[in-house]
């Protein structure tokens, strides 16, 4: 196995094009100083705690709750479950409820000894990233985030923009925030905007394990950071 096989890149670019949240603010780059001028070159980097690919700490929903800068690594390290709904024909803004997860997770080993990570696959940033269209993702009803937590997940991880609905013009969703409610309430971590996750489904299926490692920056007193999402393979 060459050593570019053995990475797979779960992030999205950070660039003008990078998709926000509504409301949130955009990603800018700007030059500070450059080689002809200063004999070196930086850049001045403007953007949200929540941009790109990133994670939600509790900070991000619970007053008083725990900041990025406070989760442990060994929470944002492990071998996931990948669960792959891509073939479930899910439809713009439709609610994920248990009962349609429950078939790729029960019988899965998860907390303790298993995996206490677990990345949800909807097809929808293989298809839309990039597109208005992204904004219009399923979502997972607030019963996931408890029924999972409830089971030794620790961080829950989508390809989507939210695991909660993203308001349209600015309407709150059906479920508003349930999903980052109670997990995050429950001291657990979201990861969002996560991509190539068809690579680690490949191999699962095929008995093969990875690691995913979606460390965030130690960002003091934060709601939430970008990460370079990765995985390799054992």
């Amino acid at each position: 196995m060459s050593s570019s096989s053995r990475f797979v890149d779960l992030s999205h670019p950070l660039n003008a094009n990078t998709q926000i949240y509504p409301g949130d603010p955009p990603f800018t780059m700007t030059p500070h100083a450059t080689h002809e001028r200063d004999a070196y070159c930086v850049h001045r980097l403007a953007l949200g705690t929540h941009t790109g690919t990133h994670i939600d700490a509790p900070l991000h929903f619970v007053s008083g709750g725990r900041a990025v800068s406070a989760i442990p690594l060994a929470a944002c390290v492990g071998t996931p479950l990948v669960v792959d709904l891509s073939a479930d024909g899910l439809q713009p803004r439709e609610p994920i409820a248990w009962a349609r997860l429950a078939s790729h997770v029960d019988g899965a080993l998860l907390g303790g000894d298993g995996a206490r990570i677990v990345l949800i696959n909807t097809g929808w940033a293989a298809a839309y990233y990039g597109t208005p269209a992204y904004l219009a993702h399923p979502y997972l009803l607030p019963e996931v985030a408890e029924t999972l937590f409830a089971r030794g997940v620790a961080l829950v991880g989508t390809d989507t923009l939210s695991p909660d609905e993203t308001p349209a013009e600015g309407a709150e969703g059906a479920h508003a925030f349930g999903f980052h409610e109670r997990f995050l309430g429950a001291g657990g971590v979201i990861a969002e905007n996560l991509t190539n996750l068809e690579a680690l489904i490949a191999a699962q299926r095929a008995g093969g394990r990875w690691i995913v490692n979606l460390v965030p920056l130690r960002l003091d007193g934060a709601d939430g950071s970008p990460v370079r999402a990765f995985a390799h393979s054992l």
